[in-house]
């Protein structure tokens, strides 16, 4: 099966994070680009194409959001409140991916709207497993809005 290529949007305060995340898509071999904000409020600036994320052809809508929940200016749990809350963006999935395993943070990232909750592997072996699966589940199996 042929995997849908969509632009991936993370939103991770952690250069580390990202990079590894970045690798683990390659070593997984999705073909997917991937996007980086490092906190909430660019995010919503990403998403909405303002500042300097105003132009569309160099910031794509993203088909996916890795959205990390403790960030500095806006963290992920407000990010994800406003996101759900705008007709315009609430239909992007949003996949909750954080060091946090408390029960609060999960319920409270599902009654805010969040698609999926993962807690951020501790390998690279096993987030590289955790990209595949999210791969397979999100760019082969599920329907994704345009």
């Amino acid at each position: 099966m042929k995997y849908k290529s969509v632009t991936i949007l993370m939103a991770d305060d952690d250069p580390d994070d990202r990079l590894l995340t970045e690798d683990a898509l390659k070593e997984a071999r999705l073909a997917n680009e991937i996007r980086f904000v490092e906190n909430g409020e660019e995010l919503l600036q990403y998403l909405r194409h303002q500042g300097k994320f105003a132009d569309k052809t160099l910031h794509p809508r993203p088909g996916i959001i890795l959205l990390d929940l403790n960030m500095p200016k806006m963290d992920g749990r407000e990010a994800l409140q406003l996101i759900k809350s705008d007709p315009d963006l609430r239909r992007i999935p949003v996949i909750i991916m954080t060091t946090s395993k408390a029960d609060q943070d999960i319920l409270k990232s599902y009654d805010l709207g969040a698609n999926s909750y993962v807690t951020k592997p501790v390998t690279f072996d096993e987030l590289v497993e955790v990209v595949r699966g999210f791969g397979k589940y999100w760019f082969e199996i599920v329907a994704l809005p345009d």
